[in-house]
């Protein structure tokens, strides 16, 4: 199963790198955002609070936009079939999982980077705030993978991407913006656990379920 999730993986970066259609919109995506963010922020100083929560609804906008098409691209080049045929369901939710979680990475490290020059952040417990993004990507990755496939064959995928992640994302965005807002502030880890311990069992339980529900959904 594992070789044939990164045979699906590699297909899919193969795909990417091609068209280059998710960096292309993410990367003007995340540019006009924080320079926008920059330009209203003038010379000001955001708290703690302000800046790990507009970190999170960049990431969470950007990587909506993203990951949205890893299922609906197959519908779309009516490849999904020969997925169906050739692999199980568990490999393609793991080959998809994977990818997603690549670029997930990708993105955030290009949003929090461009963040940092260009409004000055200063992260003073460097070592867990990365923690905290790395936990916090892996849940985002597994809830719009999940989303993805349900919504690909719908008539209205754009509308639906983001009404049906954010609910499931709330639980996990609050803690991560807490954490973030800690690890910024510069906290110790016992400050954090229970942050940290929301996040990965969130992610946990998450990816479970998906594997569980992924076949009834593929196949139907």
């Amino acid at each position: 199963m594992f070789k044939q999730a990164l045979a699906i993986c590699k297909k899919d970066f193969n795909s990417e790198i091609r068209t280059r259609y998710a960096v292309n919109a993410l990367l003007m995506f995340i540019i006009v955002v924080i320079s926008v963010i920059k330009f209203s922020l003038g010379e000001d100083k955001l708290s703690a609070e302000m800046n790990a929560g507009l970190l999170w609804i960049i990431i969470f906008f950007a990587t909506s936009n993203g990951l949205s098409r890893v299922f609906v691209s197959e519908e779309e080049r009516g490849t999904s079939l020969v997925l169906k045929l050739s692999s199980s369901a568990g490999s393609v939710f793991l080959g998809k999982l994977i990818f997603n979680t690549l670029l997930t990475f990708i993105i955030n490290f290009l949003i929090i980077f461009l963040y940092i020059i260009i409004t000055g952040l200063d992260i003073k417990n460097l070592a867990l705030f990365s923690l905290t993004i790395g936990l916090g990507n892996l849940g985002l990755s597994a809830v719009m993978t999940i989303i993805a496939a349900l919504i690909s064959k719908a008539s209205s995928k754009g509308t639906l991407y983001p009404v049906l992640s954010f609910p499931l994302l709330l639980p996990l965005l609050l803690a991560a913006i807490s954490a973030t807002t800690l690890t910024i502030e510069g906290a110790p880890i016992g400050a954090i656990a229970g942050e940290l311990q929301m996040i990965a069992s969130y992610t946990i339980v998450v990816i479970t379920a998906s594997f569980l529900l992924f076949e009834l959904v593929w196949h139907d």
